[in-house]
């Protein structure tokens, strides 16, 4: 068996224009193959749950593949924990090639997964654990995807590169809905119960076996002296040495995370229970809405370019948190379906100031060493308390009958994240990309946390 090989030194020279490009599109395939299988199960849910969960109502076979859906959240801090370390201490390229095996073998697991009335009890306990490889996979790509696509693109670009992240996301969730959408029209509903559901896991898993051609042409881009630094991978060197951008960067997920969440996989159920709007009208609606938000992301990135990161994020969650209670407040009150397309669209514009930067800002923050876990590690962590709980926490203040309670959930977290981003240093100046790397002593403290760190010099 031949052994995982240190990471190796980019190329000699800068590399070209087309390599940065086939790279970059390398990396953002895997993205969308791992977000089209990881969004596919809750959009088959419908048709497999009763061979996995057979007894009780729909409802309740419903409840629990959603709470396996779930179980994928849980997983992220821990594959963004385990192949950030990976990545910094073998290889970007290693760990995205390991990562995409990972959600290829979820895929054909569960694609193959015998129903409950064939292997019993194991049937549920094998889709759990497909579920389960599946988390990591997806905790895996964001930290170290959004880490390879900052150090392979070029100054000045970054931002704009970095938007193909959040589109191919966008992405792999409308190819997801388009595969359903072909299948539901091309079989009847006993088939797709029967075994239709299983193809669209085939294809992610044939998906991820492309990917995996594609990203072995990639050119690494961690150099072998920072991988074998004493700190590299390191979550205690984390946690120690930079303790503010781990705090900046779980502060600013779970901001960007739960308004992402409010206006893409939640937003479809509002529209329907909340809105009083017909499941196939709300369909038409989120499709379009994402198809723009997807396509206007590399010109949102070449606008993040010219007036920086700090600024767009500044930008997001102070318009976020002012007018997500007004846009949420209409959305519920129209009748008019293009009054509410309109609404949605705006609200994903104001996404749109953070999709393109997210990755980069996050990268910037961590020396090389520790860039993939301080990526991955603290978004996970924030994404999995306020990203996959986004929906369980709106439904249930609905069904509490304080609805409106959520909205102000937003926007205080909107309020919080404004915060975190006026702390943020230039980091065109002070970040580790194209910075100095100063970036802990120029975080802009607050006034406890300035007396203290002046009182700790005093003394």
């Amino acid at each position: 068996m031949h052994s995982i090989p240190t990471a190796a030194a980019p190329a000699a020279g800068a590399p070209s224009a087309a390599q940065r490009v086939r790279s970059i599109l390398s990396a953002c395939s895997g993205n969308l193959v791992e977000w089209y299988d990881f969004f596919v199960y809750a959009y088959t849910a419908i048709y497999f749950a009763g061979q996995f969960f057979p007894s009780g109502s729909q409802t309740s076979q419903l409840m629990a593949t959603a709470g396996v859906f779930a179980v994928g959240f849980l997983m992220r801090p821990l594959g963004g924990w385990i192949f950030g370390y990976i990545a910094d201490t073998r290889g970007r390229k290693v760990s995205m090639i390991i990562s995409i095996f990972f959600m290829c073998g979820g895929s054909l697991i569960i694609a193959l997964l015998p129903p409950h009335a064939a292997i019993g009890i194991f049937a549920p306990i094998i889709l759990v654990i497909a579920r389960l490889m599946q988390g990591l996979s997806v905790g895996a790509e964001y930290g170290t995807g959004a880490t390879y696509i900052s150090e392979m693109s070029s100054p000045g670009r970054r931002s704009f590169f970095g938007s193909f992240q959040y589109a191919t996301i966008i992405a792999g969730q409308l190819v997801a809905l388009l595969v359903v959408w072909a299948l539901q029209h091309l079989l009847t509903a006993d088939q797709m119960t029967s075994w239709g559901w299983r193809i669209p896991f085939l294809i992610g898993a044939v998906g991820a076996v492309v990917v995996v051609y594609l990203r072995r042409a990639m050119i690494e881009t961690a150099l072998v002296k920072e991988s074998k630094k004493k700190d590299a991978g390191s979550l205690r060197s984390l946690l120690t040495r930079h303790p503010r951008a781990v705090v900046l960067t779980m502060i600013i997920t779970m901001g960007c995370s739960l308004y992402f969440y409010t206006f893409t996989t939640y937003m479809q159920k509002f529209l329907v229970v909340s809105a009083g709007m017909p499941a196939a009208t709300v369909s038409v609606i989120m499709t379009s809405a994402l198809v723009i938000f997807m396509l206007i992301q590399p010109l949102l990135g070449y606008v993040a370019d010219r007036i920086g990161t700090r600024t767009n994020m500044m930008l997001f969650s102070g318009l976020a948190a002012l007018f997500v209670i007004p846009l949420l407040s209409g959305i519920r009150a129209a009748q008019d379906p293009t009054t509410v397309f309109f609404l949605v669209v705006a609200g994903l514009a104001i996404a749109g100031f953070y999709t393109p930067v997210t990755g980069v800002l996050k990268a910037d923050l961590y020396p090389a060493s520790v860039r993939a876990l301080g990526v991955g590690f603290p978004y996970a962590v924030g994404n999995a308390l306020c990203g996959g709980t986004a929906e369980y926490v709106a439904l249930m203040l609905r069904s509490m009958g304080v609805e409106d309670y959520f909205f102000y959930y937003v926007a205080g977290m909107g309020a919080i994240t404004f915060i975190a981003a006026v702390m943020l240093p230039d980091l065109r100046q002070h970040g580790y990309l194209d910075g100095d790397g100063a970036v802990e002593e120029n975080v802009r403290l607050g006034p406890v946390d300035r007396a203290v760190a002046g009182a700790g010099k005093g003394g």
